[in-house]
């Protein structure tokens, strides 16, 4: 049917039009009259209130979501899982908190050198986690910004970090200083361990494992491997070098024990460099491999029967062997070890005196602490937090739901780890019943015992004239060994020399 037309509602459509035209068009001209309502202005206003937090961190060294569904970790506190990324949901929980959009750039290193490289190079971050040596290398050079007095304050039930943090690695970071300075001051821990060797004990025997002379031993000929840098590779020799010491029974009594320990460990004199230069020179000859990353997959697949390795990176090699069918272990040697930590330190080039940008750094600091993110982190990467939990006991019950055994197992030992959560070793509220095994393998790793943490020693960062020499030493191990030359290559030399010796001869009688 045809549609009819009412021209009376036309009509009166247009007298309705009449009127409110002028209407518009003086509002239209009222509004570009007034800035500070333009459409584009609000919107650059909008961008301006979010706060842009540049975050570098290692690489695979925070919790990235996107967990399966059987990965759920069932506490009797309540179940964790992760699906969106750490980042994605500290931003998220930033907003639900203080009404503030935060839009974080995650970057990554490899290496604290590659940071500090980076940062030399003039590219800017606010918050960073380098190791324990470039922390202190970064104060030395007044380079970092103090924490607020407000990310202390215990009263504030969201300041997770100093309510949570281990009063043993509390005490660590507070009688370590720089300038006089504590670390406590300017960096938060992030995770911690120690080094030690990771081992097959069908092919390694424990006793052979618990010291660093391993690295040089020529019954493990070509089947070791070592860590290509010089810090790790130069404590190993030191431990090694001074073993008859380190082991004796009167330096082990002293009543100055840590002290000596930590003098010995960080002697970089020139006659203990030339000593680590050929012990190291001769390993080099023993070993496999120098390696920065690919020593656990070499333990895994056989390629190796021993690895200087880094407890967090050991535990993840133990796990990884497990689901194979192999069983690794984890010994930490009787000399001595080296305690290290990465942590959260603020630069200032970056934040500056920018309050904001302060404030949601501090906050990411004390998100990640939470003990619900710090099961995910370390559930995902597999190293140890400096977080214990103060009165939140999640962070023990998830050692307990990782290594605890079951009701039924009888080779069973007690691990107290009272020195990390409560700081007291005794605390028999902090004890897990584990399998007897677990004595040198993953618990052992991530929460070695108290005698090891005993006979631990912080490296140091050294002045500019030791780190010249250490430096220049690991040039000579790394890129030169005099020692490696045959009996054809000196020949050669020795020919060589005699020609230019006799061309030298030559010419001068003929002048």
């Amino acid at each position: 049917m045809r549609k009819t037309i009412n021209r009376k509602k036309i009509t009166g459509f247009y007298r309705i039009l009449g009127i409110i035209m002028p209407i518009i068009f003086l509002s239209l001209i009222l509004l570009a009259s007034f800035p500070a309502l333009d459409m584009n202005g609000m919107q650059a206003g909008a961008e301006d209130n979010v706060v842009v937090l540049r975050i570098c961190n290692w690489e695979e060294y925070i919790d990235e979501g996107d967990w399966d569904e059987e990965e759920v970790i069932d506490l009797e506190s309540g179940d964790i899982f992760s699906e969106s990324s750490m980042v994605e949901d500290f931003e998220q929980w930033y907003y639900d908190q203080t009404g503030i959009r935060v839009s974080v750039e995650y970057s990554c290193f490899g290496s604290n050198e590659e940071l500090y490289n980076m940062l030399t190079l003039g590219t800017q971050f606010d918050l960073v986690c380098p190791s324990d040596y470039m922390i202190m290398k970064l104060m030395a050079e007044d380079e970092l910004l103090p924490y607020s007095d407000d990310f202390f304050d215990a009263g504030n039930e969201d300041n997770y970090y100093i309510n949570g943090v281990s009063p043993y690695i509390r005490q660590v970071f507070e009688e370590n200083e720089i300038g006089g300075e504590p670390w406590s001051k300017y960096a938060a821990g992030y995770m911690w361990g120690v080094t030690g060797i990771l081992y097959n004990p069908e092919y390694v025997s424990e006793e052979d494992a618990s010291t660093w002379a391993i690295i040089n031993n020529e019954k493990y000929n070509r089947q070791i491997t070592i860590k290509d840098n010089v810090r790790d590779s130069l404590f190993a020799a030191i431990g090694a070098i001074n073993s008859d010491i380190l082991l004796s029974d009167s330096f082990k009594s002293a009543d100055d024990y840590q002290a000596k320990l930590a003098t010995i460990m960080n002697d970089v004199s020139e006659g203990t460099i030339a000593k680590a230069q050929d012990y190291l020179q001769d390993t080099q000859n023993n070993v496999y491999s120098f390696e920065s990353d690919s020593g656990k997959a070499d333990m895994v697949t056989g390629k190796v029967v021993a690895n200087y390795q880094w407890s967090g990176d050991g535990v993840y090699a133990m796990d990884q062997a497990e689901e194979e069918g192999l069983y690794l272990a984890y010994a930490v040697p009787e000399e001595c070890t080296n305690l290290w930590f990465d942590g959260w330190v603020m630069l200032k080039d970056g934040i500056g005196e920018d309050e904001q940008k302060q404030a949601a750094a501090e906050a990411f600091v004390n998100f990640l602490s939470m003990p619900e993110n710090v099961v995910r982190n370390m559930y995902y990467i597999g190293y140890t937090s400096v977080i214990a939990g103060g009165d939140d006991d999640t962070v023990f019950e998830y050692l307990d739901w990782c290594y605890g055994a079951e009701e039924d197992e009888e080779d069973v030992i007690d691990y107290p780890v009272g020195y990390f959560f409560s700081g007291d070793e005794d605390d028999e509220d902090y004890v897990i019943t584990a399998c007897s095994e677990q004595s040198n393998r993953q618990l052992f790793a991530q929460y070695p015992t108290n005698d090891v943490i005993e006979r631990s020693a912080i490296m140091e960062y050294f002045d500019p004239e030791a780190n010249a020499r250490i430096n220049q030493m690991w040039i000579n191990v790394r890129c030169y060994n005099i020692k490696d030359m045959g009996v054809a290559a000196w020949a050669v030399f020795v020919l060589c020399l005699a020609g230019v010796l006799t061309l030298l001869i030559k010419a001068r009688k003929l002048n």
